[in-house]
């Protein structure tokens, strides 16, 4: 069954997009909410003449969606986890803390348009934000342990200080 969607639908496809599904999630679920109409020929002309209307509007935006992305590349941030004595972490990082961490850097993101593939180690890593059909952001961020870096650099760091502090005196 062929669908017009009339909003984005996470995992579908963009508004005006036209998109095959089973006959029964058209029937029962986007057309009665009303995220979708029947793709008939009608429709799809329609649809063609309100595209080449909009041509404009969507340009915009597209450049939006790349002016955030420009601002996305650009931001990297620290999650901390506990660590387990093998050097893993426990359980994952996911999109919901690269999103938490996103919104207190000041960028409102749904969390469904974020991709992390299994972050499961400390170290650097990229997750994926789809902001546009068009536009993906790659953001970089650090997974680090909970007070296990800070405790062994601590010690190097006295270990440093205490030579020139003798050395002073």
């Amino acid at each position: 069954m062929e669908i017009i969607l009339k909003e984005d639908v996470i995992g579908l496809g963009y508004k005006n997009d036209i998109v095959n599904v089973k006959p029964g999630y058209g029937r029962n679920y986007l057309i009665p909410t009303g995220k979708g109409v029947i793709a008939s020929e009608s429709a799809k002309k329609m649809l063609a003449e309100m595209l080449r209307q909009q041509a404009v509007k969507l340009a915009k935006i597209k450049d939006e969606a790349q002016a955030v992305a420009d601002k996305l590349a650009q931001v990297t941030f620290t999650i901390t986890a506990k660590v387990a004595a093998n050097g893993g972490i426990y359980g994952s990082v996911n999109n919901i803390q690269v999103a938490e961490q996103l919104k207190a850097l000041g960028f409102d993101i749904d969390r469904r348009i974020i991709v992390v593939k299994d972050v499961k180690t400390v170290g650097e890593h990229v997750a994926i934000v789809k902001l546009h059909k068009e536009v993906t952001a790659e953001v970089k961020f650090t997974v680090a342990g909970e007070g296990q870096p800070a405790e062994e650099t601590a010690p190097e760091a006295a270990e440093e200080a205490a030579p020139a502090t003798e050395t002073a005196e």
